[in-house]
């Protein structure tokens, strides 16, 4: 079996990213998305395990100790991390894997893993953002502005990506996500694996 592909996705807040990612897994069965640690409190309807692993500070402490981290960071007065030991197992699973983190984030993975493919969500523009922070209802307007500041400070990092995707249209915007991933199972070194004895048949 073919290993699987790791790719990050990044956004502002307030992009869409955690919606075309949903849409994303429901629609494709070969792609997976890593599962977070954090020590930020579980919200409504989150259900550990699946949503993040909620931890407290210091078991996710004792975690960085042991190196067990791809990539971890502090967000809000919140540790964030990706684990190492769930994403080798599902690449060599043969799942493509999407790891959800900022632009900090992605660099440090880049480090250990730099055959990944990176791809940043943007909005169609910053009214359109600050609108989709405001409908949540989770925020207050100091909050808001907050967020608002970090989108424009992560959005200032999409050049560091390999790929851009304009969530304007949600539709078009989950067939252009899909379309990389799609693509990205054309290339030479999957399709090898994945038809090894196609190949060896037709050049005997």
């Amino acid at each position: 079996m073919p290993s699987g592909s790791l790719y990050i996705i990044s956004a502002p807040s307030g992009a869409g990213k955690t919606s075309l990612v949903r849409a994303l897994v429901e629609l494709d069965s070969e792609i997976a998305v890593s599962t977070s640690h954090t020590t930020r409190s579980r919200r409504p309807g989150e259900v550990d395990g699946k949503d993040y692993h909620f931890v407290d500070k210091r078991a996710f402490e004792a975690m960085i100790s042991e190196a067990a981290f791809l990539e971890y960071a502090e967000v809000f007065d919140h540790y964030y991390g990706t684990a190492r030991s769930s994403i080798e197992d599902q690449l060599a699973n043969g799942k493509d894997v999407i790891l959800e983190i900022d632009w900090q984030g992605a660099r440090q993975v880049r480090d250990i893993m730099p055959n990944l493919t990176s791809i940043f969500i943007l909005p169609p523009s910053r009214e359109a953002l600050r609108n989709r922070l405001i409908s949540r209802g989770q925020d207050d307007s100091a909050t808001i502005d907050r967020r608002m500041r970090d989108a424009i400070n992560e959005t200032s990092h999409y050049d560091e990506y390999d790929y851009l995707v304009i969530n304007d249209d949600f539709d078009t915007a989950l067939t252009d996500l899909h379309g990389i991933f799609k693509a990205g199972r054309q290339q030479l070194e999957p399709q090898k694996h994945r038809f090894e004895q196609l190949i060896a048949e037709l050049l005997s």
